[in-house]
């Protein structure tokens, strides 16, 4: 997870802060200089994170602070709001997407930084909202850079315009006509990186730039460089002026200084984030969801998004509907497990609930999950419906069938009865079901 050390070091700072019940000028200043070093450690850009304490310091050390009940939770919602300020504000913007014509997307960076990854990963975005969008491959220089396109754009449904090694200014023009003649209304613009910034480079995305009217110049950059990430960024906006900004690699666990410093250093925003390998694994980048994980406080409103988008709403009301009956079987055991696994797993879940970053990932077996749908493939219908039904013979016979021990058919079987368990306590006393939750610990085996 980004900003993991981060977000263990603020956490430590507001916990003193709690402690300390009354706060006054010195536990302000000294909870800033270690608010300060953290962000350091998280490879902030030093004048960022030396503002950002400063502009902390300043609103924590005013009456709404200093005369309230609760001034360690004061600080802690001025540390948020600042945070979303300095990463974009409440409001996140947006790309300029044309309801006429053609919009065109240029995506640049260095050579690594996964620019026509993240090219298909746009299109797949702008494809699913009923766009038409058109790849264009204008890196001509790195070998099988066209083909990976090509590849690319066939796993997300969408055409790639490609002449060779033709001049990449050239094939973006008879790329905008092409869109034009066949209805195309997105056309991104894949170019080629280099290991360092050159002036070759630079000059190759002008002249792109002069051909066509680029709508958008967005700088993909590596969230695991951290402030090298951000120099990058300073250096291309410098160069040919980019508009905004793709951080990728975002589910690793980088220190996450990019994101922190990448809007003071260019000015530029971040719309969009790499949450992950597969194409479906880019999201519209919001500060404020940002900075409630950054101090862990969850980000729930992201983990419903994903929920909807991989579980049609009629399903999940029947299942909800089902649970709250105890009518809960391995069916639906299954089911869920499906789902969690679209979601990017129970660790990537639990990143996202308030507190969740505190919980060992280790103690979550996710290896366990293919075992555990083995044993429930192995059993008929009527076991799945009806696990108590399952004697020895069956075990033994389920245990073949999956290639797993009896030991740990009957271990599926205690967590059903488990959770079965709780969804009645969830129907009786939900605040009670909560606490159970709580002392599940890490769920071990699920």
């Amino acid at each position: 997870m980004p900003f993991e050390s981060l977000t263990e070091r603020l956490s430590g700072v507001f916990k003193k802060l709690r402690g300390k019940g009354k706060l006054n000028e010195a536990d302000i200043k000294a909870a800033m200089r270690e608010v300060r070093m953290a962000l350091l450690e998280a490879d902030v850009n030093y004048k960022v994170a030396k503002d950002f304490c400063a502009g902390v310091s300043e609103r924590a050390m005013g009456q709404e602070v200093m005369q309230s009940l609760t001034p360690a939770q004061q600080v802690v919602k001025i540390v948020n709001e600042e945070l979303t300020a300095l990463m974009g504000g409440a409001e996140p913007e947006r790309l300029r997407i044309k309801n006429k014509g053609q919009t065109v997307l240029m995506l640049c960076g260095l050579q690594g930084n996964g620019k026509t990854t993240h090219a298909a990963k746009l299109a797949q975005y702008y494809r699913e909202q009923g766009r038409r969008p058109l790849l264009v491959a204008c890196d001509i220089y790195r070998p099988a850079a066209i083909e990976q396109l090509k590849v690319l754009g066939g796993q997300v449904n969408v055409p790639v315009f490609e002449l060779g090694t033709e001049k990449p200014e050239h094939i973006a023009q008879k790329a905008l006509a092409y869109a034009r003649d066949y209805g195309h209304d997105i056309v991104l613009l894949d170019t080629a990186g280099r290991l360092q910034i050159d002036d070759v480079l630079m000059e190759e995305l002008v002249r792109i730039k002069q051909a066509v009217e680029v709508d958008e110049t967005l700088l993909v950059v590596d969230a695991m460089a951290g402030q090298e990430a951000v120099n990058v960024a300073a250096a291309f906006h410098e160069k040919i002026g980019i508009t905004g900004v793709i951080l990728t690699k975002t589910d690793g666990d980088a220190r996450g200084g990019a994101a922190l410093s990448v809007l003071a250093v260019t000015g530029k925003p971040i719309y969009f984030q790499g949450t992950g390998e597969k194409l479906g694994d880019l999201e519209p980048f919001y500060p404020a969801r940002m900075a409630s994980r950054i101090l862990g406080m969850g980000d729930v409103l992201s983990l419903i998004e994903k929920a909807q988008t991989v579980q049609d709403s009629k399903e999940a009301e029947a299942a909800a509907k089902r649970m709250m009956q105890n009518k809960f079987d391995l069916n639906d055991m299954l089911a869920q497990f499906a789902q969690i696994k679209k979601m990017g797993g129970a660790a990537a879940m639990l990143q996202m609930l308030p507190g969740g970053a505190k919980l060992d990932p280790d103690s979550l077996d996710e290896k366990a999950l293919p075992h555990i749908e083995a044993i429930i493939y192995s059993m008929t219908p009527a076991e799945r419906a009806h696990p108590a039904i399952i004697d020895a013979k069956r075990k033994r016979r389920i245990a073949a069938g999956s290639g797993r021990t009896v030991e740990e058919v009957n271990r599926l079987l205690r967590q059903f009865e488990a959770m079965q368990k709780l969804m009645k306590k969830a129907k009786r006393n939900p605040r009670g079901f909560m606490r159970s939750m709580g002392a599940m610990g890490g769920m071990r085996g699920f």
